[in-house]
């Protein structure tokens, strides 16, 4: 499963969960755009910024650490080829059982 799917069904289960709250309701009670709600549930955006994800914790009177903190992202381990994120500069490495580290940051 991707990461962003992950998101997806972690937003629709809380939604459940909470008396099947629409995304309508969840974009009010997040002070967000329904617009930005609705492409993350449609898979258009794949990696929503902290600070969206963070509105969404929020909106479900959560933090964001409770609302990240959940079996398949706790489990979830990126690939093994570097990824470097456009917007931040940050390398991600595959976390091994010997590396102490699992992210290498660098001057962008």
């Amino acid at each position: 499963m991707e990461y962003s799917e992950m998101l997806i069904n972690r937003i629709k289960d809380l939604c459940r969960q909470r008396g099947g709250i629409t995304i309508r309701r969840l974009a009010k009670m997040s002070s967000l755009r329904q617009s930005t709600l609705d492409n993350i549930i449609r898979g258009n955006t794949k990696d929503p910024r902290v600070s969206t994800l963070h509105h969404i914790a929020l909106g479900f009177n959560m933090t964001l650490t409770e609302f990240l903190d959940f079996p398949e992202l706790n489990d979830y381990v990126f690939d093994d080829e570097e990824e470097e994120s456009a917007h931040t500069g940050v390398k991600v490495h595959k976390k091994t059982e010997n590396s102490a580290s699992d992210t290498v940051f660098r001057d962008c």
